[in-house]
């Protein structure tokens, strides 16, 4: 053989073998990496899963996920309103400290800014592929949908599905109806990857969705069996209108509201089966929790807060306590109940630590929870949270079990009247006193304690100080120097 020949050979042959061992490393490392799957509901109640104490309707698989997972007691979501709660869940920031406030509507020219990052974005530098299929709500411009924001894949709505020209009766809006302004909005858009696939204009059309975004996520564990993935399915539902497929229409005691959970649910099953079809649900990561508490004006058309004061859009704990399930096989311990407080702004840092994924160069809000993932003893992550709503408005700080709750307007849904099946009530404006909550034995918060206990409201008032330096705070005309702003299609 050709001397010069096989001195090429041997210089070669190291250089293919480095290359070898480093991709097998790199697949090695892909393998040992979990799937992610985030089902997200939206209105839906604190007490609305059996495990919870739900009644007229049965979740049988969301109390298995809980009895082969971690149910959480005092789990979070940011702000009780869609846009902002969202913002939260993705970013692991306050949502009023990257300009997401409130919920945002079909005419807003605002979303989320391109140099905040999601959990997508994050994911994506470990090589995972990234599908949503369901309820974005954070802009509905093309350059703030999730494609443009670390997701491969999106099928669903853009924003919430009673912002359209359609009354809560299923009649068409117009100028002589109660609520005249939604003949602004056009007919609600079915979106894929960028594009309006279709518009939804009955309640029938939005009966689809929740199988629509099942079967979609279904397809989707189905493409990216060899992982890893993150799937999230933020559904559409319970929101009102309620809408449901023929398979769950009439079949709970509750009615309307019971026969959408009950679909939830389902697709909770549909989803965790597919991943033991394929082998790889003992290294699926899986979340299942709900943006805000229950929209109470909605009578029967709305869920149950078990108990919990108020509900949606306001900071009580009705409105922002919100029901979590938590499961991996394998790394989460069974059947463990976690009274320990986290919120949705720690999902991000939880994944990150998981995964072995930066977080942001900037100032997120969220904490890593997997010491209470994990089961570790005395883990205690995060102690406080700070209740922000409206626009940029400090309602309430949460330190260990203690709740201060600062005078302020709120909405109160008292005044339904009586069989009204289920469609709205008025709101009526209330102010709360400055109030001290024990939340370890007064959960509904009906107990003010603050003359019993003012070294607890000092402590929090210094909580609320450093807040306001933060992030703001409207009521007391706080500016803050941490927050930022969210994008604009005006801008490059």
């Amino acid at each position: 053989m050709n001397t010069f020949f096989i001195k090429k050979i041997t210089a070669i042959v190291p250089l293919i073998l480095f290359f070898l061992l480093i991709d097998g490393c790199e697949t090695e490392e892909k393998e040992q990496l979990p799937n992610i799957v985030i089902i997200y509901t939206d209105d839906q109640g604190y007490g609305d899963i059996g495990t919870f104490g739900a009644t007229g309707f049965t979740t049988p698989n969301l109390d298995k996920m809980a009895h082969d997972g971690m149910l959480f007691t005092h789990f979070y979501s940011a702000q009780a309103v869609c846009s902002a709660s969202r913002a939260a869940l993705l970013t692991g920031c306050y949502p009023n400290r990257i300009g997401i406030h409130g919920a945002l509507m079909p005419t807003a020219e605002h979303g989320i800014h391109k140099d905040e990052v999601t959990i997508a974005e994050m994911l994506k530098t470990k090589g995972y592929a990234t599908g949503i299929f369901g309820k974005w709500h954070l802009g509905h411009h093309e350059k703030f949908l999730p494609l443009q924001h670390g997701f491969d894949e999106y099928v669903g709505i853009p924003y919430s599905n009673d912002m359209w020209p359609v009354d809560f009766d299923g009649t068409p809006v117009t100028e002589d109806s109660s609520r005249p302004w939604k003949t602004r909005y056009p007919p609600l858009p079915l979106i894929v990857g960028n594009n309006k696939s279709r518009e939804l204009t009955t309640i029938e059309d939005q009966g689809i969705l929740s199988t629509l975004y099942t079967e979609k996520a279904v397809d989707f564990i189905r493409r990216h069996k060899d992982g890893p993935f993150f799937l999230y399915v933020p559904h559409s539902m319970p929101h009102v209108p309620l809408g449901v497929s023929g398979k769950f229409k009439g079949k709970s005691e509750q009615g309307m509201y019971g026969d959408v959970m009950m679909e939830i649910d389902w697709s909770v099953g549909a989803i965790i089966k597919v991943l033991e079809e394929n082998g790889i649900d003992d290294n699926t990561l899986v979340i299942f929790t709900t943006d805000n508490g229950p929209w109470l004006n909605f009578g029967n058309h709305a869920g149950s807060t078990g108990g919990l004061r108020e509900g949606k859009g306001t900071s009580f704990e009705g409105g922002q306590r919100i029901p979590c399930i938590i499961k991996w096989a394998g790394h989460i311990p069974e059947g463990k109940i976690c009274n320990k407080m986290a919120a949705t702004l720690d999902i991000m840092p939880t994944l990150a630590e998981i995964t072995g994924a930066s977080l942001p160069d900037h100032k997120i809000d969220g904490i890593s929870i997997l010491s209470l993932l994990k089961g570790e003893e005395n883990a205690n992550p995060r102690d406080h949270l700070y209740y922000y709503y409206q626009k940029n408005s400090l309602e309430a700080v949460r330190k260990d079990h203690w709740k201060l709750v600062f005078p302020h307007p709120s909405r109160s849904y008292e005044g339904i009247a009586p069989g009204n099946d289920g469609w709205p009530g008025e709101y009526n404006q209330i102010e709360t006193e400055l109030a001290l909550y024990d939340l370890r034995r007064d959960p509904g918060e009906e107990y003010d304690v603050k003359e019993q206990y003012p070294e607890i409201v000092s402590e929090l008032e210094e909580l609320a100080s450093q807040a306001r330096t933060d992030m703001g705070d409207e009521l007391t005309g706080a500016v803050g120097t941490g927050i930022r702003d969210c994008g604009w299609i005006t801008e490059e």
